[in-house]
């Protein structure tokens, strides 16, 4: 198993990852047939990625199959632009294996290297499992988003998480 930056050349590969997730899981966001990305869209967007300083997508490759993957997506301005947005995404069949522990490990490192302050995501309430991961690695539930997403005609809260990287923090003066 090896956890690696994403290239362009991992394009097809990439979107072949991400319709077999929204196939097999309720849990990301997309519902089967949604994703209308085509490859040469997904190679853009890679770039996109890439030359983002605070953005980043790692992949979890196994024996050359693209089993996982987490995409961090840094805030696009100033005053956001220490924040990163979260999105993990592990192929049913390799769950339980530690793929999601050592993609959030790498992201971590990736993010303190970047002087990334803020790491946030969001999890539907009862996906107890990744709710579990996020909690194991330091994420701390926020709040919740109630009825935040319509999953086969019900709906579903969301966990609000985030993990901050940097203990101390500047206070911002507020004008009234």
């Amino acid at each position: 198993m090896q956890i690696r930056k994403i290239r362009e050349s991992d394009a097809r590969a990439f979107l072949h990852l991400q319709k077999g997730l929204d196939r097999e899981t309720t849990f990301m966001l997309l519902e089967p047939g949604e994703r209308k990305e085509s490859v040469a869209e997904t190679v853009q967007r890679i770039r996109e990625i890439l030359a983002a300083d605070n953005s980043t997508l790692l992949l979890a490759e196994d024996r050359g199959e693209l089993v996982g993957f987490l995409a961090a997506f840094g805030g696009r301005v100033r005053r956001n632009g220490h924040v990163v947005s979260l999105v993990v995404g592990i192929r049913q069949a390799w769950t339980g294996r530690g793929i999601g522990t050592r993609l959030l490990e790498a992201v971590e490192a990736w993010a303190r290297q970047q002087g990334i302050h803020r790491m946030e995501l969001t999890v539907m309430t009862h996906n107890e499992r990744a709710l579990a991961l996020y909690q194991k690695a330091g994420f701390q539930i926020e709040g919740t988003r109630r009825d935040a997403l319509r999953v086969e005609e019900t709906y579903v809260d969301e966990y609000d998480m985030s993990k901050l990287l940097v203990e101390e923090r500047g206070n911002v003066e507020q004008n009234g």
